[in-house]
Formats: C-alpha cells, structure tokens, sequence
C-alpha cells in the first residue's frame, strides 16, 4: 500500500479499499471542485397514488430496493446504545446470502457487537462511521477485511455530498412515520430526539426504507424526514430501547478532581469575558462538560446574562437553561436523554438541527464557527495541542468522531480533561492520532492547571490578573511525568493499517495501524 506523508507529519494512505483519497493538506487548504453528487429522478408514476409505500417486512422492503452483494447500507445512530434495529437489518441481510456490504453507520455503539459474526463471514466488508467499543477494538486488531473510515458528523454528509460515498440503501429507524414515509423523532415509544444525522442519506441515496414501531395516520407532524424522499415504510415491533440513548458518557462526573476541571473552565469562561449577554456555547456530553454546565448556570443567573442559543447535544441540563430562561433557543444536532426528548416535542425554541447546517464543511458557512465557546473532552493532548479522540495510548481505536473535529472552528475551543486516567498521561509528546491539528485547539484545562495556545495572545491577556492556574502545557506534561511517568507508546505494525481518519473537508489527517500484543 502506497503511503505518503501529509502536512500534519503522518503516514497515510493514498488509496483506500481501492478509491483514491487525497492525503491532509492543512487547515483551510482543501478547496473542493465539481457539483454535489445527485440522486437519481423518480417519477410518481411508480408509486402509490394513495400513498401508501408500506412494505411486508423488511426483507421485502431490501428485495424492492435490490438489495445485491457489495452495495452501500446506511444507518443512524439516534438510538445510540439501545438501537435493535441495525442488529436485526443485518440478521435479514444475512438471511438473504448477501455479502461485501460496506456499513456506512452515523456512529456504531457496544450494541453493536452483534455485528462482528458478519464482518467475520463476510456479510459486511468494511465499516465506514465512528467506531465504538467492541468494534474498534475488532478494527483494530486487524481482523476487518477492509479498511475502517472515521469521519466527524459534519464529515459524513460532506462525503455524500461530495459524492465520495454513494449510499444505495438507507435504512432509517423512525420512531413515528406515516405510510408515505414522513417521520420524526421526537414521539413515539422509542422517541430519541431528532433524526437530522439521516438527513444526508434521505435526500441522496438510491433507494430510503423508513422502519418504524409507531406507525400513525398521513401527515405525521411533524417530519424530519420527509416522505418525498422515501421508497418503502416497514412497521416492526420495535426499533429498541429509548432509555439506552443515555449512556455513561452523559451523566454528571462525581469525581473530584473532574468536578474542579468542570469548575475551572466555567471561571475561565467567565475571567476571558466570554460570559456576556448574547453569547452562544456548545459543551459535550461527557461528565466533566455536564458538571460545568451547572457552574456556569449560576454564574450565568447571577451575573444576569442570558444566552442567544446554546447547541446541543441536549440534555436535561441544557433543557433547564432553556425552560429558565437562561437562553433564547437550543440548536440541537443530537438529543443526549429523555428530557431533550421532551424538550424538543414541547418547547418551540428547542429546534432540531442536522449535520448540514451545523457542520458540513463544504456549503456556505455552518453554525459552528459562529459559536463564542465550545467545551470538548479528548483521550490524548500533545504539547503543540493535537488532540486524540478515537484512539487511546494503547493504539486501540475505540471511540468515534462524532462533531468533535467539527466544533474546532468555534471562536473559542476549550478541552476539559483530567491530567491522567488510570495513570496514564493524558498530555503526551505526540499524540498517538492526531485527529484535530493544535492550531484549533486553544485552551487545555486540566485539575492541575489550565494551558493557553501561545497563539491565543487575546486569551492570555484577558485573563492574565484573574486567580486562574495558568501554566504552560510543558509545565502540566512535567508534573504529570513525574507522578506517572512518561507512558510507553503503542506497538504497531506500521505496515499494515486498520483505518484511516478523515478531516472535515474529506482529506486523510492521519492512519489507525494493527496493535502488536
């Protein structure tokens, strides 16, 4: 395999699964050429003039889409850990003797894990989506017939888009549809939020099955996806379990040390000026970023400040800012738990987004450049502020993208992270895969002090007389190195890669390798 060294010093690949990528070439530098990629023409002539597009089931909905080896199958992950359905749609795939698919997730879960048989009998070739838990893990350790792809959210619509993932079959879980195929969200048995990450796969694949377990009366209202765009309704029992939509990863943290880094970014936020009446914020949905929200809730009520909108990932703790009156509106690009569910269904400033607005690096502009703050995790920061979120210091890949590249661009971009986990440094020399440059990284905030990007000379002096613990991010690698020690870096098998990592304009910014036991 060909590799080539890209602008960020990485080995990567210039062909993967036998197409031509163009390797990282800087922030900004990539400039794309063409048209967007366009779906077929139908014509109502082959459709019901009733409008009723129900299928059987969904073996029959696949067989009417024709369904054949080697095709492209989309799916969403709004489900998150308590998606059925995707298990189930290979279970049928599987059935009907299909091989070589190539699974274009929004994101994979744990749940997942049922898949694995596939990949082993060849029912799916390669998976190209955020990979988490067992299948990274599987990924890898090299037993995937092809090469992984990561993309951030924003990065898998640029790719259809762009015309660099042509889907044949999507298949969209639907909490409430009607049978011409409009569907939402927001209510239903299994009701998860909003469905904006299967926007893309609705308005250009080949072929849309909307499979729901809450089928109601034509209009449903309201429709996120619209029945236009849609081939074939499948009604099954169940798409899965709604409350698995809330996963370890969005609840409060409980520890002390992520309780003072939680505390520290809201006092820095408010010490840089940040905090101020119309701004906007966009925190993740880990633990430490939830604590921090709740410090920053009352710094916000006591100083009087009221937000312009805060995007989401919404949780219950975005929703109390909003229902407080703490901010205008909620953009919401993912619901994060059952109360953003609600949310979304009764408050009519709580609007549902999609990775086209909100991230999509190839249009005219998108939400995230234009939000004030942005607060992030991260497995590994280096000293020139590379960020790592998808693998850990093992080499092992096994978390995805999600927005994160794409929330980089915001005015100002904070990482809440603990200095060290299970004594392993966090701030590292290099970290094991870059998947946002430093240059877009511009403060580090740790339980043993808070790392300004040198180039960020407006946040330096801005907060240069407040009590913060500022330091330098050699100073915080140094104290770390000497309680832990320095970590021993991954061995890998350089010439045999498992995945590769896409930047937001669709360049490869770095290369996943096979860990060596």
């Amino acid at each position: 395999m060909e590799m080539v060294k890209n602008s960020a010093g990485r080995m990567v690949p210039v062909e993967v699964n036998g197409e031509k990528h163009t390797p990282f070439m800087g922030v900004g530098k990539y400039k794309p050429t063409g048209a967007k990629a366009k779906p077929p023409i139908r014509t109502c002539a082959d459709y019901p003039e009733d409008g009723n597009k129900i299928k059987a089931n969904l073996r029959e909905a696949l067989e009417s889409a024709g369904l054949k080896d080697g095709m492209t199958i989309s799916t969403h992950h709004h489900l998150r850990n308590g998606d059925v359905l995707t298990n189930y749609l290979f279970d049928v795939i599987h059935e009907m003797g299909v091989k070589g698919i190539r699974w274009f997730p929004s994101a994979s879960f744990p749940c997942h894990e049922h898949l694995i048989q596939y990949l082993d009998d060849g029912t799916i070739h390669h998976i190209e989506g955020s990979m988490n838990g067992p299948l990274g893990r599987y990924t890898t350790e090299g037993k995937m017939s092809g090469l992984g792809i990561l993309r951030s959210h924003g990065g898998r619509y640029q790719s259809v888009q762009d015309g660099e993932v042509h889907i044949d079959i999507a298949v969209i879980a639907a909490p409430t549809a009607d049978t011409f195929g409009n569907a939402t969200g927001d209510r239903g048995p299994t009701a998860c939020g909003l469905l904006g990450f299967a926007l893309a796969d609705s308005e250009y694949a080949d072929r849309v099955i909307v499979v729901t377990d809450n089928l109601v009366p034509f209009p449903c209202i309201p429709w996120q996806i619209q029945g236009n765009n849609v081939d074939y309704v499948v009604e099954i029992d169940s798409l899965g379990d709604p409350s698995k939509i809330v996963s370890g990863t969005t609840q409060v943290t409980k520890s002390p040390d992520r309780l003072l880094i939680a505390e520290y970014v809201a006092d820095f936020i408010e010490a840089a000026g940040i905090m101020k009446d119309g701004f906007s914020l966009q925190a993740g949905a880990g633990g430490t970023n939830l604590a921090f929200a709740l410090f920053l809730k009352e710094k916000m009520k006591k100083a009087g400040v009221k937000a312009r909108f805060m995007r989401g990932g919404s949780t219950q703790y975005l929703v109390q800012m909003l229902e407080e009156g703490l901010t205008e509106y909620i953009l919401d690009g993912q619901t994060f738990d059952l109360e953003g569910v609600r949310s979304m269904r009764e408050n009519a400033n709580h609007v549902n987004t999609s990775p086209f607005t909100s991230y999509n690096y190839h249009g005219k502009g998108n939400f995230a450049s234009m939000i004030d703050a942005v607060v992030l995790g991260a497995t590994e920061v280096d000293v020139n502020f590379n960020a790592n979120v998808v693998t850990h210091s093992d080499g092992y890949l096994l978390h995805g993208i999600g927005g994160w590249q794409n929330c980089l661009f915001s005015k100002c971009t904070i990482l809440a992270i603990p200095s060290f986990r299970d004594r392993i440094p966090v701030i590292v020399d290099e970290v094991t895969t870059i998947t946002g440059p430093g240059e877009l990284v511009d403060v580090i905030i740790t339980e043993r002090g808070i790392a300004i990007n040198p180039k960020r000379t407006d946040l330096l002096e801005a907060v240069k007389d407040s009590d913060l613990p500022i330091k330098t991010i050699e100073e915080i690698r140094d104290e770390v190195h000497s309680i832990c020690g320095k970590p021993e870096l991954p061995v890998v098998d350089k010439s045999k890669p498992v995945a590769v990592i896409k930047w937001v304009d669709g360049t490869i910014i770095d290369t996943v390798f096979k860990v060596v036991k």
